[in-house]
């Protein structure tokens, strides 16, 4: 079985103002405690079935990486348990285990030693990690010649040599370049696929929607939130961006999503609309109809820019289009309290089938982590389907047109 549960979980650490106070406490253990007590991790539930995949995310020094190496065993806790089942193989911090002086090969067969693997099998693994890791020559060079990116290949080809029960995954995949981030992830979606367990911490949105199917949000060593990627991830945004005076709250739509609103309130969205050709609010349209997104807006303090902004995004949360009114060149600048605004955004629905939401922001520069005014996900809600258009596949319709020309063909003779 490779199922994961995590019970009670915490993990501290002891400050101690000198090496004098840690030694004197070594010394004289019953004359009273000479440290301040830090829980990087308290009170720590979830589990894990066999075969589920969930991201860890948070923001740094929210305890992600502890809990990893606590559940890789590189850790111990200080209270409460873990229990997993199965063969594990972890990717913690990049080159963790690696001697810099000895040569990649080297360090595979001591790595494959440490994940239990006889020399007998490291040495039929070898072609394939190999392959996989794709650093030609330096496979016999020492370590200390690689880049952080190299060291990244080798450890994941290593890591995952042979599928696991349970693959614990840090940040390190966020190191290298795009075709190995891509060819990794196509090897743990073949693990998910054949039955291992995966536990992940990616700041990459994309990684965690397309791979996971749950994840957790650690805030300040607890956790805040877990559930559907999307609903945790869209939280998370909103509580990066938050600031002083502004607020956060969720709420659940007609269709089960939940929507997260949050911002300082200086600038607040009094009405928003999806409108068809008709004129009509849409909350079903055509592939390739031409769309007006109203949104007004109203000022209850004075801001010295404004900009509002929309994202399309399909049902699970990846984003098919967004802009706002600063890459366009229309800011507005020096809004008085209680002044209000109209913005209409003309574009056609270049969409494939199904169902898609639009987010809004209204923030002073180009993205609402530097001031968010009001950043509403999931603000509406519709569906596209395909009435006349070609039956195309795929999240967008780019209208391709096609030609053809056959070759003339000799005429055989008799």
């Amino acid at each position: 079985m490779s199922d994961i549960r995590v019970t009670g979980l915490g993990k501290a650490y002891k400050i101690y103002p000198s090496q004098w106070a840690r030694l004197a406490e070594w010394i004289l253990p019953f004359a009273g405690k000479r440290h301040e007590t830090h829980w990087v991790l308290q009170d720590i539930d979830f589990e894990l079935k066999p075969g589920e995949a969930v991201g860890i995310v948070g923001s740094n020094g929210a305890g992600k990486s502890t809990l990893l190496k606590m559940m890789a065993g590189t850790v111990r806790p200080s209270r409460g348990d873990i229990q997993i089942g199965g063969r594990v193989a972890a990717l913690l911090e990049l080159g963790m285990g690696f001697h810099p002086e000895f040569t990649g090969r080297q360090n595979v067969i001591m790595n494959g030693q440490l994940q239990g693997l006889s020399l007998e099998e490291i040495d039929d693994l070898m072609p394939q990690i190999e392959a996989f890791a794709e650093i030609g020559e330096y496979i016999d060079l020492p370590v200390r010649t690689y880049s952080s990116g190299m060291q990244m290949r080798l450890a994941f080809s290593v890591a995952t040599a042979q599928r696991p029960d349970v693959l614990i995954v840090d940040e390190a995949l966020s190191v290298g370049d795009s075709y190995f981030q891509h060819k990794s992830f196509e090897r743990i979606r073949s693990f998910r696929k054949a039955g291992t367990t995966l536990l992940i911490v990616s700041h990459d949105r994309y990684a965690i929607q397309t791979v996971c199917d749950r994840a957790i949000l650690l805030d300040k060593g607890r956790i805040r939130m877990q559930g559907e990627p999307v609903d945790v991830l869209d939280y998370y945004n909103a509580l990066m961006a938050e600031r002083e005076f502004e607020t956060v709250k969720q709420a659940t739509l007609a269709d089960g999503r939940i929507s997260t609103i949050s911002g300082t309130g200086e600038v607040s969205i009094i009405d928003a609309q999806l409108l068809g050709e008709d004129g009509k609010p849409a909350d079903s349209v055509q592939v390739g109809e031409h769309l007006r997104l109203v949104v007004k807006v109203r000022a209850t303090s004075e801001v010295p820019r404004l900009v509002l902004g929309f994202m399309i995004k399909d049902r699970l949360g990846h984003c098919m289009y967004g802009i706002n009114s600063h890459r366009l060149e229309a800011p507005l600048m020096d809004v008085k309290a209680g002044e209000g605004a109209t913005y209409t955004f003309h574009f056609d629905a270049g969409l494939g089938k199904g169902s898609y939401a639009i987010s809004l922001s209204l923030s002073r520069e180009d993205s609402h982590i530097d001031k968010n005014y009001e950043w509403r996900d999931n603000a509406l809600l519709f569906h596209v389907f395909n009435h006349g258009k070609e039956n195309f596949v795929g999240c967008n319709w780019l209208d391709a047109r096609l030609e053809v020309v056959r070759d003339e063909r000799e005429s055989c003779r008799a």
